[in-house]
C-alpha cells in the first residue's frame, strides 16, 4: 500500500491502481497547458505592444526603405512614406525619419542629404498649406508628387554642373509619379504596422498595398548575403510560401509575380525571380491541402524546374539552398500567425469560419434581445390579466355601505331625527334604505308606491331621500360601467401584449435555428441533372423542409421551351420523393443567355372560391362583407362578416371587423387571441349598439383540415357527394358581450369536397319556409354542379325567387372547392431509392 497526499486528504492505492493517479496527472498536465497559453499570451502582448505601439515595426520598415532603390539609383519610398505616417501618426515621424536618415546613410551621404531635404522640405510646405486650407491632406498626393520632382531636379542639377540633361529630368518624372502612387499605397498598408485593431477583413486594395508594402521593404535587403545566400531571395520565397499556404493559390501567385515585378525594378538581374516566386505561389497554394510539407514541395517543385531551365547567373544547387533556408523559416513561424493572417484575408477557411462565428454571435445577441422583449411583453401581459389581484375584492355589503355613506351624508347629516333612526332603529333603517336602493333600481329610476309609503312613515324627508338615491344610483351605474370597460380594455390589452409575446418568441426559435448547408445536395443534384444531359449554370437549395422546399435554378441559356417545367421539376420531384413545381421565371434584361427558375413545393391540396354578393334592395353599398386571406405558406383562409343594419354604417363595421382580423391573423397571433382582440375592439370602440357576425374558415392545404371559428354567424355546410354536414356554434355576435369564449370547431376535409358559407341574408332569406337548415340541405343536394362559382349563384338566385324578384337583406355565400393538387407533369425517374437526397 502505499499514500498519497492531496490538499489535506489521504487516498491509500493498491500497487499498480493508477484510477486516481491518472487523473490528477491529468489535471496537471491540463494546468500547465494554461499555463503555458497563458504565457505565450502574455509574450505576444508584450512584443505586439513594442513593436505595434512602440513603433519599432515602423522603424525597422523605414531602415529598410531607406536604403531600397528601383533602377539603381531611384528612392521613391522614403519621402511617401514619411508624409504619410506624418499624416496618420505624427507622434512616431521622428522615430521615422530617423530610419530613413540611417538607411539611406548605408547607400551614401548623397542620399542621406537628399532624403533629409525631401523631409524638411515636406514639413514646412504641408505647415504653411495646412495653415491656408481646411483640409491639406487631400493634397498630400500632388504635394509629394511636386516635392519629389523639382527637388530631384534640384540634386541632379548640381551634381551635373548646373546642367539637367534631358534623360534626368524624365528620370526624376518616373521617380514622382512612383511617390505619387505609393502614398495611396502605403495610406492602406502602414495602419498594419502601426495600431493593434484590426477590421474583421481586408478589402482586395488593402491585400495589394500590403503585398506591395513588404515587398517593397524586401528590396532594401538588396546585396545582403549569409554563407554566399542571397537573403532577397530567401525572404522573398519565405513571403510567397506564407501567403500561399495561408490564402491558396490566388494570392500566392499574386505576391510572386508583384514580389518579383518589384525586385526586376530594382535589380534587372533577378528578371527570372519573378517566374520563380510566382510559379512557387500557384504550386505551394494548389498543395496546401498537405498542410506546410505540401506548399514546402510546390516551392522546391518550382525552384528546381526554373532552376534548370532558366536564365540565371545563380547555380542550381545555391538556388535550392535559399529555398531551403527559406522552407526553413516557414516551418519555424507559428501557427497562430498563420492563423491570424488568414483571417484577415477574403475567401480563406479561417475567414469565412471567422465571419460565421461573428454571425452567430450577433443571432445569439438578437435572439437574446427578443427573448427578453418577449418575456417583458409576457410579464406586461401578467401585470394587466391580474388586476386587482392584491385588492379585497368588495362583496355587495361593502358597495352598499360606501354607497349608503353618501347618501346618508347628503340627506341625514342634519336631521334631527339622525339619532331616532340610526342609533335606537338601526337595523329596520339599514333594512329600509336597501329596499329603496334595490327597489329604484330594478324599476329604472322610480320608487313603487309601497315602498315610498314606507319611506315616507318612517323618514321625514321621504322626498329628498328618494331623489339622493335616485341620484347615487345613476352615478353608481356610470361608475360600474366605466370599471367594466376599464377592466375588458386591460383584458384586451393582456391578450394583445401575450399574443405579441409568442410571436415574439416563436420570432426567436427561428432567428436560431442554424442555418443549413446544402453543398452536398446541390453537388448530387447538379450532377443527376448534367447526366441526364441538361446543362446546368448554378444550384441554390435554401430549404429541403419536406412540404416547404425552396431551390432557385440557373440555365445558361435562354429557356424558351419549357425546360424548368417539363423536365428540370419532374427530375428533382424523383429526387426529392416530393412534387416539385416552377414557382416562377425570369430573363435578365442584359443577359439574354441566361435564365432563372424558383421550385417550391406543390401542396397536396388547392382550393377554388366562388363568391356570391348582393346588396339589400339592389344597392351598392351591403352590410355583408368576406374576404380571402393567405396566411403563410399552406394556409388559406375564408371569411364572411355581416354588420348590425344595412347601409353604410353597417359595411363600414363588417369590413373594419375583417380588415383588423386579417391583419392580426398575418402577423402570427393565434386565430382564438386574434378574434377576441378584434371583439374587445369593437365592444370597446363606440357605445352604439353596433355589432357584427364573423363567419372564419382556415383551411391547411397540406392535410386539408379545416378550423371553423364561428361568432354569432349562421351555420356553414359541406357538401359532400350526396352527404351534408352542417358546422354551428353557439356564440353570440362580435361586440356585444365583452368577455366570451371562441369556440373552435375542427372538420377534416377530403377532396371533392364544397365548403359553402353564408350570411343570414341567404340563410335566412327564403319566404314561407319553416326550417331553413332542412330547405337548404334540400337544394345542396339537389346541386347537379360541383362548379364553386355555380353553386354560389344558384343558391342566390334560388333565394331571391322565393321572394319574388325582392333582395329584402344583404346577401353573401361563398362556396370552396377542395380539390387535389395534380401536377401538370409527372416525376421522371432517374434514380434508385437508395440514391435519394435527403
Amino acid at each position: 500500500m502505499k499514500a498519497i497526499k492531496n490538499v489535506g486528504s489521504v487516498f491509500k492505492v493498491e500497487r499498480g491502481d493508477l484510477s486516481i493517479i491518472a487523473p490528477l496527472r491529468n489535471m496537471e498536465l491540463q494546468e500547465n497547458k494554461i499555463d503555458i497559453s497563458k504565457k505565450l499570451r502574455i509574450i505576444q502582448q508584450r512584443l505586439d505592444y513594442l513593436f505595434l505601439q512602440k513603433g519599432i515595426a515602423l522603424l525597422l520598415v523605414s531602415l529598410l526603405l531607406g536604403r531600397a532603390l528601383i533602377l539603381s539609383h531611384l528612392t521613391p519610398f522614403a519621402l511617401p512614406f514619411f508624409a504619410v505616417v506624418y499624416l496618420l501618426k505624427r507622434d512616431k515621424a521622428p522615430l521615422v525619419l530617423f530610419g530613413l536618415l540611417a538607411g539611406s546613410l548605408t547607400l551614401s551621404i548623397g542620399n542621406a542629404a537628399y532624403t533629409l531635404t525631401l523631409c524638411i522640405l515636406f514639413l514646412i510646405t504641408f505647415k504653411a498649406l495646412n495653415r491656408l486650407l481646411k483640409h491639406a491632406f487631400k493634397i498630400l498626393p500632388y504635394l509629394v508628387l511636386s516635392l519629389s520632382f523639382f527637388i530631384k531636379c534640384g540634386f541632379q542639377f548640381v551634381q551635373n554642373g548646373q546642367t539637367l540633361s534631358r534623360y534626368d529630368a524624365v528620370m526624376a518624372a518616373v521617380e514622382a509619379s512612383l511617390a505619387y502612387v505609393l502614398v495611396f499605397i502605403f495610406m492602406q498598408s502602414i495602419p498594419f504596422l502601426s495600431s493593434r485593431k484590426r477590421k474583421k477583413s481586408l478589402k482586395t486594395e488593402e491585400v495589394i498595398s500590403l503585398i506591395i508594402l513588404l515587398a517593397t521593404v524586401l528590396t532594401g535587403t538588396i546585396g545582403w548575403a549569409v554563407y554566399e545566400l542571397s537573403v532577397e531571395h530567401i525572404l522573398s520565397r519565405y513571403l510567397v510560401l506564407l501567403f500561399a499556404f495561408t490564402a491558396g493559390a490566388t494570392v500566392g501567385s499574386t505576391v510572386g509575380v508583384v514580389t518579383g515585378l518589384i525586385f526586376s525594378l530594382s535589380n534587372i538581374a533577378s528578371l527570372y525571380q519573378m517566374s520563380l516566386l510566382a510559379f512557387a505561389g500557384l504550386l505551394g497554394g494548389l498543395l496546401k491541402e498537405g498542410k506546410r510539407i505540401g506548399s514546402a514541395i510546390g516551392l522546391m517543385v518550382a525552384t528546381i524546374l526554373i532552376g534548370m531551365y532558366g536564365e540565371s547567373n545563380t547555380p542550381l544547387e545555391l538556388t535550392v539552398y535559399e529555398s531551403c533556408a527559406a522552407i526553413l523559416l516557414f516551418f519555424i513561424t507559428p501557427s497562430g500567425l498563420t492563423e491570424k493572417l488568414a483571417r484577415f484575408i477574403p475567401g480563406t477557411p479561417e475567414h469565412a469560419k471567422d465571419q460565421q462565428r461573428y454571425a452567430r454571435k450577433i443571432r445569439d445577441i438578437t435572439v437574446r434581445r427578443v427573448e427578453q422583449f418577449s418575456s417583458v411583453f409576457q410579464a406586461l401581459s401578467n401585470s394587466f390579466s391580474q388586476t386587482e389581484k392584491w385588492e379585497d375584492e368588495k362583496n355587495e355589503e361593502q358597495e352598499f355601505d360606501l354607497f349608503l355613506s353618501h347618501v346618508t351624508e347628503k340627506t341625514c347629516q342634519n336631521c334631527f331625527k339622525r339619532n331616532h333612526c340610526w342609533s335606537s332603529n338601526f337595523d329596520k333603517t339599514y333594512e329600509l334604505m336597501r329596499t329603496v336602493m334595490h327597489d329604484m333600481d330594478e324599476n329604472s329610476g322610480t320608487l313603487s308606491p309601497p315602498v315610498y309609503r314606507q319611506l315616507d312613515k318612517h323618514c321625514n324627508k321621504a322626498k329628498k331621500v328618494r331623489d339622493t338615491v335616485h341620484k347615487e344610483l345613476t352615478i353608481m351605474n356610470a361608475n360600474q360601467q366605466l370599471k367594466t370597460q376599464l377592466q375588458e380594455s386591460r383584458k384586451l390589452v393582456a391578450e394583445q401584449l401575450l399574443g405579441v409575446s409568442e410571436v415574439m418568441g416563436d420570432f426567436a426559435k427561428e432567428i436560431q435555428r442554424e442555418q443549413e448547408n446544402h453543398h452536398r445536395q446541390e453537388e448530387m443534384m447538379l450532377d443527376v441533372l448534367q447526366d441526364f444531359g441538361i446543362e446546368i449554370e448554378q444550384i441554390e437549395i435554401y430549404s429541403l423542409e419536406p412540404g416547404n422546399v425552396d431551390i432557385d435554378i440557373t440555365l445558361p441559356y435562354a429557356s424558351s421551351l419549357g425546360e424548368f417545367e417539363k423536365i428540370i421539376a419532374p427530375i428533382i420531384s424523383d429526387i426529392l420523393n416530393e412534387t416539385i413545381i416552377v414557382k416562377g421565371e425570369e430573363y435578365e434584361e442584359y443577359r439574354s443567355d441566361l435564365s432563372y427558375a424558383t421550385l417550391r413545393s406543390m401542396k397536396a391540396y388547392t382550393v377554388d372560391t366562388g363568391v356570391a354578393h348582393a346588396a339589400k334592395g339592389g344597392g351598392f353599398l351591403s352590410g355583408d362583407s368576406y374576404s380571402t386571406i393567405e396566411l403563410g405558406p399552406g394556409k388559406f383562409a375564408v371569411a364572411i362578416s355581416d354588420g348590425m343594419g344595412n347601409g353604410e354604417r353597417a359595411h363600414y363595421e363588417s369590413s373594419e371587423t375583417l380588415k383588423l382580423l386579417q391583419k392580426i391573423l398575418k402577423s402570427g397571433i393565434e386565430e382564438r387571441v386574434a378574434i377576441k382582440s378584434v371583439n374587445s375592439v369593437l365592444s370597446l370602440r363606440t357605445t352604439d349598439e353596433i355589432f357584427s357576425t364573423l363567419d372564419l374558415a382556415m383551411i391547411d392545404l397540406q392535410n386539408a383540415q379545416a378550423k371553423f371559428l364561428k361568432i354569432g354567424s349562421t351555420p356553414s355546410f359541406i357538401k359532400r357527394g350526396d352527404k351534408i354536414l352542417k358546422i354551428e356554434s353557439g356564440n353570440l355576435p362580435m361586440g356585444i358581450l365583452q368577455d366570451f369564449d371562441v369556440d373552435i370547431v375542427t372538420e377534416q376535409l377530403r377532396a371533392g369536397d364544397l365548403l359553402i358559407m353564408m350570411s343570414d341574408g341567404i340563410f335566412e332569406g327564403p319566404k314561407n319556409v319553416e326550417n331553413y337548415e332542412l330547405w337548404m340541405k334540400r337544394k345542396l343536394r339537389e346541386m347537379e354542379t360541383d362548379e364553386p362559382q355555380a353553386v354560389a349563384d344558384l343558391i342566390m338566385e334560388e333565394v331571391i325567387r322565393t321572394r319574388s324578384g325582392v333582395i329584402a337583406d344583404d346577401m353573401t355565400i361563398a362556396v370552396v372547392a377542395i380539390k387535389h393538387n395534380t401536377p401538370k407533369w409527372a416525376a421522371i425517374p432517374v434514380r434508385s431509392r437508395h440514391m435519394k437526397i435527403s
